[in-house]
């Protein structure tokens, strides 16, 4: 939609055009709300039932802290109406009493992309083409990508070209061993149910129970359906084949470790059966050089899904995008050497925004699966962090939310928290 309304001509190649049914996509954090605004697409969180998202709550054994997006950025592109930092210019966070606090959504993700979809098809410089992508194309002697092949669902092979090939395909990309060297990795999954009706301890926030185990997820996709994540490392014994599988697992150790609130509706929809999971997958950023393609979105770059953070890097990466290979700065696409040099600042500078995403879901995730006694012990640090308030709450939340985008700011709050943990 950005490089069609750039007045370049687009096709659109999507293997299915069935409303997707999937556990991943669900939450959108404020930083890529904003995005969304800036790509003239936020129109395509209305009419799906999407519930806003005001921040976080941890409950830890049982004990809870509420923690809050912070307030606006002070001075620096917020808007009334809900609308977030663009984290180019400064991190301060306002203690104006009339700010009004950004928002997150969370919704299905199917009629998500549906929604934008239909912005796609609206647009006049976009063909849309049911079509899969089998392969691409390549000139022999440069190696420059020239498009793609597909198959259509009659079985009839085309093939299509084009000056850039943008290949997008998700975590489970097939392309994406054909140009980065990197493979990612994955050392547990999220185990998915939907529930209906749950009594979550506080509206319109995500929560983060922590205990014993792994942590677990929930949050509202809908008026009546709530997304529960289980996070279940790689050779956990309670999900051994002996003791029941995953749903054992569930069933045995995860229910009682629950809010009482949200036990009867997490058994029911266990009961029902309709458990699917994803790999909780790592994969670095990697520069891409290859003449004529460019690769998106989780097929070039993923973190822990913890921290819901996958979809605010991806639009954070288109609105980049739009503007380094706008027309003023590559007027032709084909021009591949210009390309390159513009991918190769694409890389750096959407770091400032990206590592600290990346990074504080690796950590936050090591750190709230944690099952050694040191790591505990930074683990109950990092509460008790949380519940000192203020700076201590929404510096890390600002940096989740895609809102503070400084990697300094991290570096600060990880040591402050190992302090703590020291101190206690």
């Amino acid at each position: 939609v950005t490089l069609a309304r750039q007045n370049r001509s687009v096709i659109l190649l999507e293997k299915s055009l069935k409303e997707p049914d999937r556990i991943v996509g669900e939450l959108l954090q404020p930083g890529g709300v904003q995005a969304l605004k800036k790509l003239g697409l936020g129109d395509c969180l209305e009419d799906i039932d999407a519930i806003q998202v005001k921040g976080y709550e941890v409950i830890y054994y049982g004990k809870e802290v509420e923690i809050p997006y912070p307030l606006n950025a002070a001075g620096h592109d917020y808007d009334r109406e809900g609308g977030c930092f663009d984290g180019e210019k400064n991190d301060s966070i306002t203690t104006d009493p009339g700010a009004k606090r950004p928002e997150g959504r969370s919704f299905h993700h199917g009629r998500f992309i549906q929604r934008l979809r239909a912005a796609a098809m609206k647009e006049e410089n976009i063909s849309l083409i049911e079509s899969t992508v089998t392969g691409t194309i390549k000139d022999g002697w440069t190696g420059q990508v020239l498009g793609v092949e597909a198959e259509a669902k009659d079985g009839r092979k085309d093939v299509y070209f084009g000056q850039l090939t943008v290949l997008a395909d998700g975590y489970a990309s097939r392309f994406r061993k054909e140009f980065i060297a990197h493979a990612p990795v994955s050392k547990s999954k999220f185990y998915g149910l939907e529930l209906i009706d749950a009594d979550l301890p506080r509206r319109k926030h995500g929560h983060v129970v922590l205990g014993e185990g792994a942590p677990v997820l929930l949050y509202q996709i809908g008026t009546r359906e709530t997304r529960a994540l289980v996070d279940v490392p790689e050779g956990t014994p309670s999900a051994s084949t002996a003791n029941g599988g995953v749903k054992g697992h569930l069933r045995n150790v995860v229910l009682p470790s629950l809010p009482k609130c949200v036990q009867s509706s997490f058994e029911r929809a266990l009961d029902d059966g309709k458990l699917r999971s994803m790999p909780n997958s790592w994969l670095p950023p990697s520069t891409q050089q290859v003449p004529g393609m460019v690769l998106l979105g989780d097929a070039m770059n993923m973190r822990h899904p913890l921290t819901g953070g996958g979809m605010t890097v991806a639009f954070n990466d288109v609105v980049m995008l739009r503007d380094l290979l706008s027309p003023e700065k590559v007027p032709d696409l084909g021009d591949t050497a210009r390309v390159r040099k513009q991918m190769r600042r694409f890389h750096w500078r959407r770091k400032n925004l990206t590592s600290v995403i990346n990074i504080l879901a690796q950590a936050l995730y090591s750190l709230f699966a944690a099952n050694d006694p040191q790591l505990k012990a930074l683990q109950l640090g990092c509460f008790r962090y949380f519940q000192q308030g203020g700076q201590c709450v929404d510096g890390p939340v600002g940096l989740l939310a895609g809102i503070i985008r400084q990697p300094f700011v991290l570096f600060y709050h990880f040591f402050a928290v190992a302090l703590l943990a020291i101190w206690l």
